[in-house]
């Protein structure tokens, strides 16, 4: 078995969730997608999902924004709110973006455990990541989240960094399916 890496995880078809075992006549071969590809559907992505776990073991899930920075998924909220209440009481949770289509697009579930990022020089590369990737929606005074960047500088806002343990990929393009997964 390959050795896996953060740079270079163990990739692997999961055909029971994929077209290989009902492929479309001329549709190809059905391939894992690679992790490159993955990583840049993270980068791109604007909007994530984040699942974590009450102290009663209830779900909670919620949407945020996330940056993928240095091969982790990188996320903000208040400190009042519940995804931070979760999180303090248990750090596993996942990560998943991907498109509302059915025929056509890439989801994605990154698994791992989120740990508070406090290094105030981890958190300006944070806020930099964030600044980059939502442009005026944080650097502008008319924007969605502008203020973010101050709000983490004095903990307002706490940042959480999601490495992945394990992530998996649903891709669909012209009718073919495809499951795969990489573990770390």
């Amino acid at each position: 078995m390959p050795e896996s890496s953060p740079e270079r995880p163990t990739t692997e078809l999961d055909a029971r969730y994929s077209s290989a075992l009902n492929p479309r006549p001329g549709a190809g071969d059905v391939t894992a997608t690679e992790w490159a590809e993955a990583q840049r559907h993270l980068e791109e992505a604007e909007i994530f999902w984040a699942s974590t776990v009450r102290p009663d073991g209830r779900l909670h899930v919620t949407p945020l924004i996330a940056a993928w920075y240095g091969g982790v998924l990188y996320f903000s909220t208040g400190a009042g709110e519940q995804k931070a209440k979760n999180l303090a009481h248990d750090g596993h949770c996942a990560l998943t973006t991907g498109r509302n289509s059915l025929g056509e697009g890439l989801d994605l579930v990154v698994e791992g455990t989120a740990v508070p990022v406090d290094d105030p020089s981890a958190l300006e590369e944070v806020i930099a990541a964030y600044e980059a990737k939502y442009g005026s929606h944080i650097t502008s005074t008319e924007g969605t989240f502008h203020g973010i960047g101050d709000a983490i500088r004095i903990r307002k806002a706490l940042v959480f960094a999601l490495t992945p343990a394990t992530a998996y990929g649903f891709g669909r393009h012209d009718g073919v399916y495809s499951h795969t997964r990489w573990s770390f």
